[in-house]
């Protein structure tokens, strides 16, 4: 039998921070300001922070390479897997190596479970069911892996497309599975989880295992001061992309060892110390090139957050402020397009995901580089603004509690009418696009343009510097910030369009991209743009700490952990949502 599996942590020496450089003479002196963190350094009431806007960006407090503040770093313990040490911009953390090598080792790893039930078949559900099947098949196991689904869901037909069925046991209701079942994934949309967990907790059997791919639960029920029930264990497993990107890459990688989309996971209950174990089977079985440890409660804050931030809702809206900034000032629509999304989705993406943001700046040329420092400075401030409020939101359960209102409002309800989520590609950016792809020559990447490659990292930046003073380890920032967001997501907007990537992607993801792309979009035309077009003097302290950001030798170090397939996304993909399966461009 396995030996109990348990987390343990590690403290480590707490961080020498150096003083802070600043942009103007009348900010506060370096020896004022402390490096570790400050909840007034982004606030608005920050003394550090210009009262100004616009042309006034420049004077603010500006960090030098940052030190994650004084966190301490999730170990654990495995009897089946080999745990490996990586350090990441100097700081230890601890990973498993996936690969199809390791299938042999799952049925040990999943001792004690007889069927997995996969509840729901949304983003994650069709991908995860598929990929354990496949690999507890190779591994010649016996374990039953088994869909629940609502009775008269349309989904029964889709599942059975995709080899279940209620004639082998493989395919069934909801309740009977979650009640069979010795590992419930419980893979329904956020707001339903929120909507009908008392009944799933009754249902499950005792010491059986809760598997989440999302921290969401736990934020909803402290929301309420409740926990989860004593007599299970609670484990999460999250992939860093949708579920498409899931099925696909584990697909594409057959004759790759280790191909697929990396995951996060979590211990928060361990009721007979198999919990650690089953997680890392339950990674490895769905193609994970690598596991590294979180919370749940870190993992929830970090995914709601960056899925409203540079990986869905951030993107969107610097694009479309970008294409109209562009076409106002006399470029073709076309041009504009390839310019912007095609820039960012394509050589922007593609160089990031295999060289880091440093190699982009670094193929400018001189002016190109200019450029891009000026967008650089100009944006960073305004897109800190929004994620350092948009973190806050998550975090204070006021982004969860919207997620819930909002799919309760789907339904009619006290006399109103029902408001699902409405189109987000209507706009004539969006019809350009379609005209742009339709005459793309194959392989094409589009153009290296170096203001939106300023902007764009300067977002990205912005959201790595929020998640590193707020705790998270780099594995988790530089997954939930760079890696999901070239490798997993950016890609299906390539092939077509916004949404066709936001709406591929959870119901919690598709809100919050729709609610927070239009403040990117208003703050960067209301406060960045304005500032570049008025002359502001780049943020050079700014820019410099860009160059030179612990980051890049992070994500150099993750870079040499990714898998040698890129995802292949065609317009008329056939491992995407129903809804969004169709031909053309």
């Amino acid at each position: 039998m396995a030996a109990a599996a348990t987390f343990s942590t590690t403290k480590f020496a707490a961080a020498t921070f150096s003083a802070t450089k600043f942009a103007a003479a009348a900010a506060p002196s370096a020896s004022s300001f402390n490096r570790s963190f400050n909840p007034g350094f982004l606030s608005c009431s920050s003394p550090w922070k210009s009262l100004k806007l616009g042309a006034d960006l420049r004077v603010r407090a500006v960090s030098s390479s940052t030190v994650i503040k004084g966190r301490e770093t999730l170990d654990f313990e495995t009897s089946v897997f080999v745990k490996e040490k990586i350090t990441l911009a100097g700081r230890d953390e601890y990973i498993v190596r996936g690969g199809r090598n390791l299938f042999p080792l799952l049925p040990e790893a999943f001792k004690g479970i007889k069927q997995i039930g996969v509840i729901g078949w949304g983003s994650q559900g069709p991908a995860q069911a598929q990929n354990l099947r496949d690999s507890l098949a190779d591994a010649k196991s016996d374990i039953v892996v088994k869909i629940g689904l609502r009775k008269g869901s349309r989904s029964f037909t889709e599942a059975r497309a995709a080899g279940f069925s209620e004639e082998n046991g493989t395919l069934g209701d909801i309740w009977e599975t979650v009640a069979g079942s010795d590992l419930v994934l419980l893979l329904i949309s956020d707001s339903a989880q929120a909507d009908n967990y008392e009944k799933i907790f009754s249902n499950m059997k005792p010491n059986s295992i809760l598997g989440l791919s999302h921290g969401f639960l736990l934020g909803h029920l402290q929301s309420l001061g409740l926990d989860f029930p004593k007599n299970i264990s609670v484990i999460a497993v999250c992939p860093k992309g949708m579920g498409p990107s899931v099925r696909r890459l584990y697909v594409q990688g057959k004759e790759i060892n280790g191909a697929g989309i990396n995951s996060s996971f979590a211990v928060h209950q361990d009721v007979d110390g198999r919990a650690t174990d089953v997680a890392l089977g339950w990674s490895v079985a769905l193609g994970s090139p690598f596991m590294f440890a979180t919370t749940l409660e870190e993992e929830y804050k970090s995914d709601i957050f960056g899925e409203r931030g540079i990986l869905l809702g951030a993107v969107h809206g610097i694009v479309e402020s970008l294409f109209r900034r562009y076409t106002e000032k006399g470029m073709h629509e076309d041009l504009a397009y390839k310019n912007t999304v095609e820039s960012i989705t394509g050589t922007i993406s593609k160089t990031i995901s295999t060289k880091g943001m440093l190699a982009v700046y670094n193929a400018l040329s001189e002016e190109g580089k200019k450029e891009f420092q000026a967008a650089y400075s100009a944006s960073f401030y305004p897109c800190t603004d929004i994620l350092y409020e948009c973190y806050e939101d998550v975090a204070s359960g006021s982004e969860i509690r919207s997620v819930v209102l909002a799919g309760r409002r789907f339904y009619e309800k006290e006399g109103l009418p029902a408001f699902p989520m409405g189109n987000i590609d209507q706009t004539r950016m969006w019809k350009v696009g379609e005209k742009v792809r339709a005459t793309r020559p194959v392989g094409d990447l589009g153009p290296l343009h170096p203001f939106t490659a300023g902007v764009y990292i300067a977002c990205m930046m912005a959201q790595i510097e929020i998640l590193r003073k707020k705790g998270h380890s780099y594995s988790e920032i530089i997954n939930e910030s760079v890696i999901e967001s070239v490798d997993s997501l950016n890609p299906f907007m390539h092939a077509r369009g916004v949404s066709f990537m936001v709406d591929n992607c959870s119901t919690t993801a598709r809100l919050g991209s729709r609610k927070w792309a239009p403040r990117f979009d208003y703050i960067l035309t209301q406060q960045a743009l304005v500032a570049v077009d008025s002359g502001a003097a780049i943020n050079q302290d700014l820019v410099s700490n860009f160059l030179s950001d612990p980051v890049h030798g992070a994500i150099e170090t993750c870079a040499q952990l990714r898998p040698t397939v890129d995802i292949s996304v065609t317009a008329d993909a056939d491992f995407v949502r129903p809804e969004l399966r169709q031909a053309g461009s």
